[in-house]
């Protein structure tokens, strides 16, 4: 046989093998050649719209690289490592390592680039399909087109260009270290066969469940006041990203084979096939395969976490636009307001107007309110406050000695929480007002340019707002003590009012707001960090569930004897793909359980920084990201019905 043939049959039977990655090599090359085409696209610059724009993406692309780079060379290990009794036996019957060396690499590198040119194809045919996402997630009207791009083909051939290169230098490396006899002996050397575990293990395993909860519990109280100082804060941070990362590793390294050895102990040692299949396996092997099982975790739950926070923003862009903006239009002066009704009047759009004098007071707040937090947390005695009488607002009537207070905001809520009635005091500049504090109203009726984006509103008595108005300290009073709202009474006009809003230069004015300006802003924006982390989740969730598919083939093979011999001993062939299908739930499952609960508790100690919607959100993209991970689960208990079948 000549070393083409040679290399023909090796490549053939390792293409039959290896098709998943073959299919993660070419997905890899078209995600990354269609990425990098978006940076050179003619019809991306509304999209990218700034610099920081481009900067993102240039960025993700960097970590797209990244994330390939160290899959690829993961993946390459495993299969050097499978391919060592073969490398073996070339040298056996006389062949040099550089000989071996020289024949690997013209395997790889029709293996290799073959993947790549049709990865650039099929990047290239789906270029067009996903800037039409992009553009409709961040709501940009422009016409994408299918443009093939040079520069985004020669930075595409120099990345893996140069991953091929550090894959040939392990390969050369792992060649020319190895002797005949350790070749032969490398894949039995690679799990952990311990059968009896240690205390050293029990208290590993009990360590790593302990600084999950702990990291879990921190996270919980992150915003709740218990830390008051940035310092305290950035400490906390510290904690639960060294306690959970810790805390998974040991998790992996002991946890596993400790609750699974209670499970069996309380069996007394009697388990039937389909433990045996899926407990003991588990045993055995997660605790070698403890740091890449950790990487996995920590990253996947990463992405699963940015991707939900960054939905909830993009998902709550609406909600978060009416609490900016309680009207389609807010103005705070009257030349303003005339203006912006002349237009509306010369297009036909009819409209409502309310008008609201608006005073700031300083408030003390302390019998209603955890103001010990509140000092320390935002350095506050009393609260500065927008003030408005009851008469601006419909459907409130108070007494001249009662307050009501409009406006919740989810972030402050967090740090502030106010009591259900109590004795407040407002502050003018020679007299003190006493009133009853009677509530807190969810709606919001003032702009963001008055609240601050999160301070309530005070509701009074019209004789008080009076006393007050009379009463004011200029020193923090705003530039303008009056607020606009403009409501089309035809919804289906909004689009037209709100460019007439943008041509006029109101749009430009802190001041001002526009309800669908600020929902298109933050769709736009949140839309496209979405789209650049939901890019590079989806390359994550591919690479690392081809990793996990790549284990379990290993392991596979190795337990095809023992197949075999269950087999002649009489069970059938669906007994052992039911202890497989349970093993596979354990293997992909775990991983994916304790990513989602990181992920969780991550998104629940700061979610309402983003938005004002949690679980809608949340669950759809854990959802999405769950059902995704589990095909490559369901694809390796296909192939273990494989190497069942091909076990007698």
């Amino acid at each position: 046989m000549s070393i083409n043939q040679l290399i023909f049959r090796s490549l053939k039977k390792n293409l039959k093998n290896y098709y998943l990655y073959v299919f993660a090599l070419i997905f890899s090359a078209a995600l990354y050649f269609a990425f990098v085409t978006l940076q050179y696209d003619p019809s991306m610059d509304p999209a990218e719209g700034s610099v920081k724009g481009a900067a993102a993406i240039k960025t993700a692309s960097v970590l797209l690289v990244a994330i390939v780079s160290i899959f690829l060379l993961y993946a390459n290990t495993i299969f050097i490592k499978r391919r060592s009794k073969e490398i073996g036996l070339f040298q056996l019957i006389g062949m040099t390592k550089n000989k071996i060396f020289r024949i690997l690499t013209a395997e790889n590198l029709i293996f290799y680039f073959g993947s790549i040119i049709i990865g650039i194809l099929v990047g290239f045919s789906v270029s067009k399909l996903i800037i039409m996402i992009l553009f409709k997630i961040i709501g940009v009207e422009a016409i994408a087109t299918l443009q093939f791009s040079f520069e985004a083909l020669i930075q595409t051939c120099i990345v893996f260009v140069v991953i091929y290169l550090f894959i040939m230098l392990m390969n050369y490396t792992f060649i020319k270290r190895q002797s005949i006899l350790s070749l032969f002996r490398v894949r039995s050397t690679t799990e952990v066969t311990v059968k009896k575990i240690s205390f050293l293990e029990m208290s590993i395993g009990i360590a790593g469940i302990l600084l999950i909860i702990v990291g879990y519990y921190i996270s919980s109280k992150l915003f709740g006041g218990d830390f008051v100082t940035i310092t305290e804060l950035f400490s906390a941070m510290i904690i639960i990203l060294a306690s959970v990362i810790i805390g998974t590793y040991l998790f992996y390294k002991g946890s596993v084979r400790f609750i699974f050895n209670i499970i069996r102990k309380r069996k007394n040692g009697y388990l039937n096939i389909n433990e045996v299949l899926s407990l003991s396996s588990i045993m055995f092997r997660m605790k070698s395969n403890a740091l890449i099982l950790t990487i996995i975790t920590t990253v996947s739950a990463l992405a699963i976490g940015l991707l939900c926070l960054t939905y909830i923003s993009y998902y709550s862009a609406e909600m978060s636009a009416k609490v900016a903006s309680p009207s389609d239009f807010a103005i705070t002066d009257i030349e303003g307001a005339e203006q912006f009704k002349a237009a509306l009047d010369s297009h036909n759009i009819l409209y409502t107007e309310q008008i609201i004098d608006v005073i700031q007071v300083e408030v003390n707040l302390e019998s209603i309110m955890d103001i010990d937090a509140a000092k320390s947390m935002l350095g506050l005695h009393t609260m500065r406050m927008p003030v408005i009488s009851e008469q601006s607002i419909t459907g409130v009537t108070l007494s001249e000695d009662e307050s009501l207070f409009t406006g919740e905001s989810s972030a402050l809520q967090q740090f502030i929480s106010f009591k259900n009635s109590g004795p407040i005091e407002f502050k003018g500049q020679h007299e003190v007002i006493p009133q009853q504090y009677i509530g807190l109203k969810k709606e919001s009726v003032l702009s963001s340019y008055f609240t601050g984006g999160g301070l309530p509103v005070a509701i009074v008595d019209d004789a008080v707002f009076q006393r007050l108005r009379l009463d004011l300290d200029p020193a923090i009073q705003e530039t303008s003590s009056l607020y606009i709202g403009i409501d089309l009474k035809n919804s289906a006009q909004n689009k037209e009012a709100n460019e007439l809003f943008h041509e006029i230069g109101f749009s430009d004015k802190n001041s001002y707001a526009s309800q669908l300006q600020y929902s298109n802003n933050q769709k736009q924006n949140m839309g496209l960090i979405m789209f650049i982390v939901g890019f590079l989740g989806l390359t994550f969730l591919i690479t690392s569930g081809c990793i996990l598919y790549f284990k379990q083939m290993d392991e596979s093979e190795d337990e095809k004897a023992s197949y075999t011999i269950l087999r002649k001993l009489g069970f059938t062939q669906g007994d052992l793909i039911r202890g497989i299908q349970r093993k596979q739930i354990f293997n992909f499952g775990i991983p994916l359980v304790v990513g989602l609960l990181h992920s969780y508790f991550a998104v629940q100690s700061g979610w309402f920084f983003f938005g004002t919607e949690l679980w809608t959100p949340m669950v759809i993209v854990m959802v999405l990201y769950t059902a995704l991970y589990s095909i490559f689960g369901i694809l390796s208990v296909f192939h273990y019905k494989k190497v069942i079948k091909e076990a007698l």
